[in-house]
């Protein structure tokens, strides 16, 4: 006991200067856990005037504050006499093989803060990312899940997405219809494009600005190509469009106007036989939709069977 009490004699100053160095460390770590608060709910508070996603402003705030927080500590433990070089460097070699392993999910971690950041996208557009096409659900730190047009669930890593071409469909409130419509070269050009116009002028959803434009576009091997380019709303364009090519049709038929299809001309040969070859179909390259109406297919499906029953 005495032995004990000489010591604490002799060893006051030490033992003063290690309490002094204790309680100063105690200060600094809780300093520490003090500015880290302050400094990320600035952080928050900042970044929620930018409005970027909620995720996003936290996940960031938390990181600044386990920054500093570590930093405090480190701080703290060197101010009383722990040597932290070896325990950083320890830090630093699993940080590192751990940043290795985990390459990939970080890409995927850092590209989702990037999507969230800069909001190429957000829930229910409709995007082409990443190669597939369709509708936002969610967007996560490491995917992005898309609803496909046919009720399919995507997860895309966030990665593939920022590395590929982002197309927006719902980014703005309208949408060009873009279609292309062959007449055949014997067909009234002017008739044609009065036709197509009307067709556009009689649907509801044609906006009227932009205008509607009916061209031609191209002088093809077999057709008079027009391009018909009329704006909708973006709700409205798969709806507008199915209708519109059948109605574009009907009409087409309805006013005479043939639409070229190809056609194949194919000829047998038979061994032996000094006949020439047997024709099968009629040789013809484009014809009009009137003059290669369904009753003359009947037709040609009866002369190859009658052929083929020959040739057998």
């Amino acid at each position: 006991m005495n032995e004990m009490w000489l010591w604490l004699e002799d060893n006051q100053g030490l033992m003063a200067m290690y309490a002094v160095r204790f309680v100063v460390g105690l200060a600094i770590l809780i300093g520490g856990f003090i500015l880290s608060g302050i400094i990320s709910r600035q952080i928050m508070k900042r970044l929620d005037k930018s409005k970027i996603d909620n995720a996003v402003v936290t996940f960031l705030a938390g990181i600044v504050r386990a920054i500093i927080v570590a930093a405090a500590i480190m701080m703290a433990l060197s101010h009383v006499g722990i040597q932290t070089t070896s325990f950083i460097a320890i830090l630093g070699a699993m940080g590192l093989a751990i940043g290795l392993s985990l390459q990939g999910s970080l890409a995927n971690f850092a590209s989702g803060v990037l999507i969230m950041i800069y909001r190429p996208f957000k829930s229910g557009d409709y995007v082409d990312a990443g190669g597939i096409g369709g509708t936002v659900i969610g967007i996560e730190l490491f995917t992005t899940v898309l609803k496909t047009p046919d009720s399919k669930k995507v997860v895309v890593p966030n990665s593939q997405i920022t590395s590929n071409p982002i197309t927006n469909f719902s980014e703005h409130p309208t949408r060009r219809v873009d279609m292309v419509i062959g007449v055949s070269y014997n067909a009234d050009l002017r008739k044609a494009k009065e036709v197509l116009m009307r067709v556009l002028k009689e649907d509801e959803r044609v906006l009227q600005d932009p205008a509607p434009r009916v061209s031609v576009n191209e002088l093809a091997d077999s057709s008079v190509n027009f391009v018909v380019r009329p704006w909708v709303k973006s709700e409205d364009y798969w709806p507008f469009f199915w209708d519109t090519m059948e109605k574009i049709k009907l009409t087409l038929d309805d006013e005479g106007i043939g639409i070229p299809f190809p056609q194949m001309d194919v000829h047998l040969h038979q061994a032996g036989s000094d006949e020439g070859p047997i024709r099968i179909a009629s040789t013809v390259t484009s014809a009009d939709s009137k003059a290669s109406s369904a009753p003359d297919k009947p037709s040609d499906d009866n002369n190859a069977q009658k052929q083929h029953a020959n040739h057998g």
